[in-house]
């Protein structure tokens, strides 16, 4: 088993739906999980939270999997790289749904060359369509969005991430 961490912000949940994004949290690492449940000034009636969890590789897909099923959640999932695997990161907003970006090293996100190529050709020389393309490619809408949810929690105390094996 390659082990690595990652952390998991759930951005915006209504209060009714805090105990089950616990109780799937819990499904995935096999152990309750207990969530300091903070309220959400950017989204009235809404709680935000954060986990910092350490476990197998793949584990930020099956959290995001988990999570999803909520559509009034929104939330980040990210997943260190190992030796062995790329970093991973997840979005989710209602209106936009999931996104799903592989990261480097340093927190980049990292685009297959086939993905840009695609860009480029079916584009044909628009750059505005191009950089709509690039847009998505790099999960813009969803860091649009969930910006307002992630600045309105400034002021709490930073995790700071360690290297993994």
């Amino acid at each position: 088993m390659t082990a690595t961490q990652g952390v998991v912000q759930i951005l915006s949940a209504p209060s009714p739906m805090c105990p089950h994004v616990e109780w799937a949290l819990g499904a995935v690492f096999g152990a309750p999980v207990c969530l300091d449940w903070k309220p959400q000034p950017a989204e009235r009636a809404s709680y935000r939270a954060e986990h910092t969890w350490r476990g197998r590789v793949g584990t930020a897909t099956a959290i995001a999997s988990a999570l999803k099923r909520w559509p009034r959640l929104r939330f980040d999932v990210t997943e260190h790289p190992t030796a062995v695997s790329e970093g991973e990161r997840y979005a989710f907003t209602p209106g936009l749904g999931i996104f799903h970006a592989t990261m480097g090293l340093h927190g980049d996100v990292l685009v297959p060359e086939d993905r840009i190529r695609h860009a480029l050709v079916s584009t044909r020389g628009d750059d505005r369509a191009l950089r709509a393309a690039l847009d998505e490619l790099l999960g813009a809408a969803w860091d649009a969005e969930l910006d307002v949810f992630r600045q309105a929690a400034e002021g709490e105390s930073v995790r700071w991430m360690h290297k993994v094996g």
